[in-house]
């Protein structure tokens, strides 16, 4: 599967959890051409600050392939991963990671961004794991737009 039609899938399932309140993150998974995991993120809905769209689509990609490695796997993900994020994606041994907005993008949303770029992370851990920036970056960052024009949204 082409890294900008996984981002495209990652975009939907970011709208799909915004028409639901959640806020503005969305990541996709796939093996080849198997997508395994389209998640959003759901932090406001389960009450649970670890529910990043990389973290739930993680879990869903894992459960389908009844694995906790998702060796060979890409990603996309609509915001840079957060460390939290971006350490998840590591210890599940995912190949490459391609990524929109970045974590200034987030910060200027309002969301409390750790200033830890996903890159600096990886090299100071010394992960394998391949980041790729910038793809579709703008649609990604309109993510943010459209939610801030939610007059009930919620940052954390």
């Amino acid at each position: 599967m082409e890294p900008a039609e996984l981002m495209q899938l990652a975009i939907e399932a970011c709208r799909k959890g915004m028409a639901q309140g959640q806020s503005p993150f969305g990541c996709a998974i796939a093996l080849g051409d198997r997508v395994l995991a389209q998640s959003h993120n759901t932090v406001v809905q389960s009450v649970d600050i670890t529910a990043h769209a990389e973290v739930n689509a993680i879990r869903t990609a894992c459960r389908t392939l009844d694995d906790i490695f998702l060796s060979h796997a890409i990603v996309a993900t609509t915001c840079e991963p957060c460390p939290m994020c971006m350490a998840a994606l590591h210890w599940a041994r995912v190949d490459t990671v391609y990524y929109g907005a970045t974590i200034a993008d987030a910060d200027q949303a309002g969301f409390n961004e750790l200033q830890l770029p996903a890159a600096e992370l990886l090299q100071l851990g010394g992960s394998p794991v391949k980041l790729v920036a910038d793809t579709l970056a703008y649609p990604c960052r309109q993510l943010f737009t459209e939610w801030q024009a939610n007059p009930r949204k919620k940052v954390y």
